[in-house]
């Protein structure tokens, strides 16, 4: 599994926190687990990551709306790897580019080659939860 810039080490992370075995035993008990959850009533993903690993018949089952942004120069989650698939199979996602030439950092480090992405973003997302959640 590669790095993930936010996260650095979590392989090893959960390998300490979850022995091997323990480890492999709750990802199979989880696996086919229902995570329905009715507090949640509207998503906004921003570079979503491990969209490869999400089945196409568990996101069918999202019923919530659910708005995207992704950065068409982030080369940390791909669009084609990490966002196509949530836009293909969930029902009511909607979503679009933040920008040809937006990386993935440019919605959280410190000095973001694109400083205004974060604030345009952050103004569609409380649009967004504003028109949903009142």
């Amino acid at each position: 599994m590669p790095d993930i810039p936010e996260f650095p080490g979590v392989v090893e992370a959960l390998r300490k926190k979850y022995p091997e075995d323990e480890s492999s035993r709750l990802v199979l008990e989880g696996a086919g687990a229902d995570l329905l959850d009715s507090r949640m009533r509207a998503v906004f993903q921003v570079a979503p990551g491990v969209g490869g690993f999400v089945t196409p018949e568990s996101l069918a089952t999202v019923q919530v709306p659910v708005e995207i942004r992704w950065g068409g120069a982030d080369t940390v989650n791909p669009y084609e790897v990490d966002t196509r698939p949530y836009l293909e199979h969930i029902p009511t996602a909607n979503g679009r580019s933040a920008g040809p030439h937006v990386r993935h950092d440019d919605f959280f480090a410190p000095d973001p080659a694109d400083p205004t992405v974060r604030v345009r973003v952050g103004r569609e997302a409380a649009t967004f939860f504003l028109q949903h959640l009142g």
